[in-house]
C-alpha cells in the first residue's frame, strides 16, 4: 500500500453517485491560479514572511466557562495544533504550508482525521483545482491533487481557510487583479537579462570596399568574421582588418526601469499582500510590526482559531466551552526599552509571572518561576470598600458613645 493509500486511502472513494453542487452565483470549480505566482521572487518573498511569522502563533485549545479561560483540555488536540499535526511534518511546517497557500491560492485546506484510539491528525492539501458535490444534501470537496490523484473529502472534515471571500459562497477569489503587475515584472527581469546579454557581444555591420562581390563571397566572409573575432574565445575582443573590409560597430542602449519605477511596481505586490518591504527584510520598527501584526497576522489567527473551533470539536464539546486560540507573545518584538518599561508597570500589578516575563527576553523558565508577584501599594477594591464602610460605621458608633457621654 503507497503512502498516499495510507493516509487518504478512506477519502477517495467517499462519494459514489454525486451530483453538482448548486450554489447562488457561478460554477463550482474552481482552478489554481496560485502556481505560477510563486515562482515570483517577489511574490514569494511576501509569502514567505507572511507564512513564517503566522507560523509562529501559538495554538492552544482551552475551554472558556463563565468567561473564564481555563487552560484545562485534550492534550492529544493541543499535540495535534501545536506539536506534530501528522507523521510527516511539524507544527510550523503544517502551518506555514497552510497560510502559505491561503495567500498564493486564497484557498488552503487540512482534512482533519482522526484514528481509532482518537488522536488527531492534520494533512493539508495540495491541489490543482476543486470541484464541490453533493450527496443525499452533504457539501463535499473533489480535489484534483498535483500528483493526478483525485480525492473526495466531507466538507465538514476539512480545515478551510480562505483570502479575499467576496463573490463565492465557499472559495475565496482568484488572483486575475495582480497578475497584471507580475506579468510586468517578469517581462521587466527577462528584458534586463537579454540587454546585459546584448551589451556582452560585438555588434556592427561589415562593408566591403571591393565592388561586385558575389552574395557567397560575401557570405563567407562574413561568417569568417564571425568566426575569427565574434567567437567567445577571443578573449582580447579585438578584431584586425585589411582595407578591403571596414567595420561599422552598432552600439545598443539598453533601456532600464529606474529604481522609483520598479519599487512602484514591486509596492503594487507587497499592497496586495498587506506588507511591507521592511517587514520583510527585517529592519522593521517597533510601530511598524505592531501595525503588520494587527492588519495581517491578527485576523490569519483569527480565521485559523474560529475555523479549527467549529471543525474539530462536537457541539457538545462546543457547548462546553471548548475553543481553540491562537496566542502571540507581540512584546518578543518590541524594543528593550519598551520591555523594560512594560515589566515595570505589569509585573507589581499581577499581571505577568516570573517566567512570562523571562519569555519576553527569550530567556529559559525558572522551576518556580510561574508565581506571581503584587506590590503592596495595590489593594483590592473590595477590600477598600470594605474598609471604608467599616470606617464609616465606626465613626457613628464614636459619635453615639459620645453623645451619651455628654448626656449624662
Amino acid at each position: 500500500m503507497s503512502i498516499f493509500d495510507t493516509l487518504f486511502g478512506k477519502f477517495k472513494n467517499t462519494v459514489g453517485n454525486y451530483t453538482q453542487f448548486k450554489f447562488m452565483n457561478y460554477t463550482p470549480t474552481f482552478s489554481d491560479f496560485g502556481t505560477r505566482m510563486f515562482d515570483s521572487d517577489t511574490v514569494r518573498a511576501a509569502v514567505d514572511s507572511i507564512a513564517s511569522n503566522a507560523a509562529k502563533l501559538k495554538p492552544v485549545h482551552v475551554r472558556i466557562v463563565g468567561g473564564q479561560v481555563q487552560q484545562l483540555s485534550d492534550p492529544r488536540i493541543n499535540y495535534a495544533i501545536s506539536v506534530r499535526p501528522n507523521a510527516l511534518m511539524s507544527a510550523y511546517d503544517f502551518w506555514y504550508q497552510m497560510f502559505a497557500q491561503r495567500e498564493i491560492k486564497n484557498n488552503s485546506f487540512a482534512i482533519i482525521n482522526y484514528d481509532r484510539e482518537g488522536n488527531l491528525s492534520l494533512y493539508p492539501i495540495s491541489y490543482s483545482s476543486i470541484f464541490a458535490v453533493e450527496q443525499d444534501g452533504v457539501l463535499f470537496m473533489r480535489f484534483m491533487l498535483n500528483s493526478g490523484e483525485q480525492l473526495t473529502v466531507d466538507y465538514d472534515e476539512l480545515i478551510h481557510l480562505r483570502r479575499h471571500f467576496y463573490d463565492h459562497d465557499v472559495f475565496g477569489a482568484n488572483n486575475k487583479a495582480i497578475l497584471p503587475t507580475l506579468e510586468l515584472l517578469n517581462t521587466i527581469n527577462e528584458g534586463l537579462g537579454n540587454a546585459i546579454k546584448s551589451t556582452a557581444y560585438l555588434r556592427g555591420i561589415l562593408q566591403f570596399t571591393q565592388t561586385m562581390l558575389k552574395p557567397e563571397d560575401i557570405k563567407k566572409q562574413r561568417d569568417d568574421f564571425i568566426t575569427d573575432y565574434l567567437d567567445m574565445s577571443n578573449n582580447g575582443g579585438i578584431a584586425a582588418l585589411d582595407s578591403k573590409a571596414e567595420y561599422k560597430e552598432l552600439k545598443g542602449e539598453p533601456k532600464f526601469v529606474n529604481p522609483v519605477q520598479m519599487k512602484y511596481i514591486k509596492d503594487n505586490v507587497y499592497d496586495y499582500y498587506n506588507i511591507n518591504q521592511n517587514i520583510i527584510q527585517g529592519n522593521y520598527t517597533e510601530n511598524q510590526w505592531n501595525a503588520f501584526y494587527e492588519s495581517k497576522l491578527e485576523a490569519i489567527g483569527l480565521q485559523a482559531a474560529l475555523e479549527c473551533t467549529y471543525k474539530i470539536f462536537t457541539k457538545g464539546q462546543l457547548g462546553h466551552g471548548n475553543q481553540i486560540i491562537f496566542e502571540a507573545n507581540r512584546l518578543q518584538y518590541a524594543s528593550n526599552s519598551t520591555k523594560i518599561e512594560l515589566l515595570n508597570k505589569l509585573i507589581p500589578l499581577g499581571l505577568l509571572s516570573q517566567n512570562e516575563g523571562r519569555e519576553i527576553f527569550n530567556l529559559a523558565p525558572l522551576p518556580d518561576g510561574d508565581r506571581r508577584f503584587i506590590s503592596l501599594n495595590y489593594v483590592d477594591t473590595d477590600i477598600i470598600n470594605q474598609y471604608q464602610l467599616d470606617k464609616v460605621k465606626g465613626g457613628e458608633g464614636d459619635d453615639t458613645s459620645t453623645d451619651d457621654q455628654q448626656d449624662d
